[in-house]
């Protein structure tokens, strides 16, 4: 099933090993990215409400 790659079996699999590294380092920073984007509208939704209220 995997193929025998002889002598770049190590620049192969750790070629792999960056890419999946990278992929994973993406994912997390794309999740703590949209955390914190929406925490941010959250609080811009409410301060305008806060304000809407005190004015109208």
């Amino acid at each position: 099933m995997i193929p025998d790659l002889g002598k770049y079996a190590a620049t192969v699999l750790s070629s792999y090993g960056a890419s999946l590294v990278l992929l994973a380092l993406l994912v997390a920073v794309t999740l703590w990215r949209g955390r914190k984007v929406r925490a941010d509208m959250a609080e811009l939704e409410n301060r305008l409400k806060t304000k809407a209220n005190r004015d109208g």
